[in-house]
């Protein structure tokens, strides 16, 4: 796949049935990608965004497609009946600073968006534009990453601030949201990416500018426990590790990527 875009390619995600590509572009454009005539083609590409595209998530729907950019805005797409037919359904204009991740939660449609200005914002569909009905605040500079635990209950923020804070759901709609973890001392440098894993292990990893990756278990929780999650081990790349993903089937293992041109797969051991 290599027409499609004219700039540097910064994220990619795949539809929730696996048969698009959407990819977000520093050309200020986002690709959606299928296969056509036995090879995977750019059928589309999205305009609106005035500058880089940051990051883009499908819903768990499929209905919608969400975008980021350094314009300091987020898009709503929604996917009408004809499926090439992508429509902007909102502009979120929330940020004050560049935003650098997007993310659709994994059952309801509802996005999240992380931000230079710190914050981390909730979206979802109100008659007919999207609602910022929610605003994580208490990181004290650049949110990287984001990643919610299987079920939706959980989402862990990472930062240029060198912590990781774990937020609970307060309702079953996912509406609040409520820090009940910071996880701090851990690294030297900023961390860059965040995942949990998909299984019951509730294991978190996280990686670093400072060659760095930790997991962490996820301990029993009740109400306003603050400190939830034991770090289980340790590795390590030659460079800043920019970015990291469990396994969607084996729950314990987990690749990284990293400046030293490297992507390595680690399975994380027994522990009590």
């Amino acid at each position: 796949m290599t027409d499609g875009h004219h700039g540097t390619i910064r994220s990619i995600a795949w539809d929730p049935k696996g048969r698009r590509i959407a990819s977000a572009s520093f050309d200020a454009t986002i690709g959606i990608w299928e296969i056509v005539d036995g090879q995977w083609d750019c059928v589309l590409n999205l305009e609106g965004h005035e500058n880089e595209v940051k990051s883009v998530s499908w819903s768990p729907s499929g209905k919608f497609l969400a975008s980021c950019s350094r314009d300091r805005t987020v898009w709503i797409w929604e996917i009408m009946e004809e499926e090439h037919d992508f429509d902007c359904a909102s502009v979120q204009t929330c940020h004050t600073q560049d935003v650098k991740r997007v993310l659709f939660h994994p059952i309801k449609d509802i996005c999240v968006s992380s931000s230079y200005d710190n914050s981390v914002r909730f979206y979802q569909e109100k008659g007919d534009d999207w609602d910022n009905f929610c605003c994580l605040e208490g990181h004290e500079s650049t949110v990287w990453g984001l990643s919610f635990n299987q079920d939706g209950s959980r989402l862990a923020s990472c930062s240029d601030d060198k912590t990781v804070r774990v937020w609970a759901a307060q309702d079953q709609q996912f509406l609040s949201w409520k820090l009940v973890c910071t996880l701090s001392g851990f690294n030297d440098r900023p961390i860059y990416d965040v995942s949990w894993s998909k299984g019951s292990t509730n294991l978190l990893a996280t990686c670093s500018g400072d060659n760095t990756i930790n997991v962490f278990k996820q301990d029993s929780y009740s109400g306003d426990q603050l400190t939830c999650m034991t770090q289980v081990c340790k590795a390590s790349h030659d460079s800043d590790v920019n970015t990291i993903e469990f396994n969607s089937v084996e729950e314990r293992l987990v690749a990284s990527g990293s400046d030293d041109g490297t992507i390595k797969v680690w399975m994380v051991k027994e522990f009590d």
